[in-house]
């Protein structure tokens, strides 16, 4: 295709700049309509390599386990007759066989007809033990047609044999799929998750643009507007970004979503780019609105400064810099930032990605957390002792906050799977506005929790290795939104969650409301 240059629109199957053609652009295969198991041309479905059978067997349907009992029986019988037909053809001789040929098909066809009668007998226990069985781990009430129940008790034991654990010890990004289930899926651990999902949740891919990670970070959702902003990925795969070139911000019309959604069928919304200011470079965090406009903080590309800024959200998206150093030295690369609920008050993160992923100098501070006071200008440190910081958050009453620590991504020095993929919970002190009483709130089983949101029910959201995960408010994980690919930030909208997944978005429609991140 023709590229045309910020702004422009990017729509599925259509290339990047840049982008290679001969580039992986392949996406998920939708799983195929079942064939009922009581049609002819109904087989068994392939059982993936390398997977314990029982393990396998128990993860399937009801429709399945039963099919796969009657055909074990059916094939026993079969076998059983005919070694019988061939053993008495033995015996008496072939002039004997001739003149007892029809004794014997007799005497196969009784047989046949007494083991269908135990198969379905069989069939008929397994039915019921199957249903009981499934009412506790492979059902739930309430449970959404798009969702799976996986109960945790099924999983706890394994066994040493398990082929798991050279999978996921192979590579953190590997999700834990254990009914194989084709993505896009949602996963419920916790039967509390019914609760933010709703009677209808699905998850469906809403625009793509294959071999460029259009949708990295920095969601924002305006609801006049009724439209999202994000960034590209500043500095790593597919973003086309990095020493000489600025990452882009775009948005989708999250109207377009709803209409194309009430529709049914397949989605495509057109994302529109923006042309912004050089002021704002390599954006990578993103919130409000802020006193009616958009809060970035930008990473900073070379010797360019990272920086805090402010973008009007209408045209012609003029941008404002509110900070851009600590006391005369230059931040290594801002992360993320949110607003100290009931205030003003900018808090935000800096690790050293733009220097790991390189478009950015060595770094020459900690990697810390700020706290920025538009009223006065002061810029002070509220935390420190972290591998990387990413992603913040804070709970509505702006007691509690949340600062994910993503040392396990280590950009060019690669990934160590001992560091921590966590999220730390703190109290925010009320005179002060530092954060004191650390701990542990969750740790993520696949890649690393980046950016966070959380719910007006008091759920934690953080993208991951394979999805979006989900914990409640005691840190007990209670659900994924699994799509088998690394996603960093999602957004609440008025009608669902919006998941960036770097080439894709995804769009949940979920009944849980997302907190009200505006700063009037």
């Amino acid at each position: 295709m023709t590229v045309m240059g910020p702004p422009g629109v990017y729509r599925a199957g259509t290339l990047a700049p840049g982008a290679n053609k001969g580039a992986n652009q392949s996406q998920p295969t939708p799983c195929p309509r079942p064939i009922p198991s009581h049609h002819p041309d109904f087989r068994l479905p392939a059982l993936p390599e390398n997977v314990d059978l029982w393990r396998w067997i128990k993860s399937q349907p009801v429709r399945v386990r039963l099919s796969f009992l009657v055909l074990c029986l059916v094939r026993w019988t079969r076998a059983g007759a005919y070694a019988l037909l061939i053993r008495n053809a033995a015996e008496q001789g072939e002039s004997n066989a001739d003149r007892k040929k029809d004794e014997q098909q007799a005497n196969v066809r009784s047989l046949m007809a007494k083991s269908t009668v135990i198969a379905g007998a069989v069939a008929l226990a397994a039915v019921s033990y199957s249903v009981a069985q499934s009412s506790n781990s492979s059902t739930l009430p309430g449970l959404p047609e798009g969702a799976v129940y996986i109960n945790p008790l099924d999983y706890n034991v394994l066994g040493p044999t398990s082929t798991w654990y050279s999978a996921r010890n192979a590579s953190a990004l590997v999700g834990f799929n254990p009914t194989y289930t084709a993505p896009p899926f949602i996963q419920v651990f916790d039967p509390a998750f019914l609760s933010a999902l709703g009677p209808n949740a699905q998850i469906k891919q809403v625009a793509a643009t294959p071999g460029y990670s259009i949708a990295h970070e920095a969601p924002i959702y305006v609801p006049e507007l009724n439209v999202v902003f994000f960034s590209s990925n500043d500095g790593g795969p597919g973003g086309y970004s990095g020493w000489y070139n600025n990452s882009v911000v775009s948005y989708v019309n999250v109207s377009d979503i709803e209409s194309a959604w009430a529709q049914g069928g397949e989605i495509d919304v057109p994302i529109h780019v923006l042309n912004l200011s050089d002021s704002v470079q390599m954006v990578n965090g993103g919130t409000g609105p802020y006193k009616g406009n958009l809060l970035l903080a930008t990473s900073g590309r070379a010797d360019l400064p990272s920086s805090i800024v402010t973008v009007n959200p209408y045209p012609p998206y003029n941008a404002t810099v509110l900070l851009d150093n600590f006391y005369g030295r230059q931040f290594n690369s801002l992360n993320d930032l949110k607003v100290l609920p009931g205030t003003d008050i900018i808090y935000f993160t800096d690790p050293i990605y733009g220097w790991l992923n390189g478009f950015r100098p060595q770094p020459e501070l900690p990697c810390q957390v700020y706290r920025l006071d538009p009223s006065t200008g002061q810029v002070r440190v509220v935390a420190d002792q972290f591998y990387y910081p990413n992603g913040i958050a804070f709970t509505p009453d702006g007691r509690t906050a949340y600062v994910t620590d993503t040392g396990v991504s280590g950009g060019f020095l690669g990934s160590n799977d001992t560091y921590p993929a966590t999220i730390y919970q703190y109290d925010v002190d009320p005179a002060t506005g530092s954060f004191m009483n650390r701990r542990v709130f969750a740790y993520s089983d696949s890649g690393v929790p980046d950016g966070i949101q959380l719910d007006t029910l008091g759920n934690v959201y953080s993208g991951n290795g394979e999805g979006t995960h989900v914990w409640n408010s005691q840190g007990t994980l209670i659900g994924k939104f699994y799509l088998n690919s690394t996603t960093a930030e999602m957004i609440f909208t008025r009608s669902g969650l919006l998941i960036l997944d770097e080439t894709s978005l995804y769009f949940a429609n979920i009944t849980a409301q997302g907190l009200d991140l505006t700063t009037l």
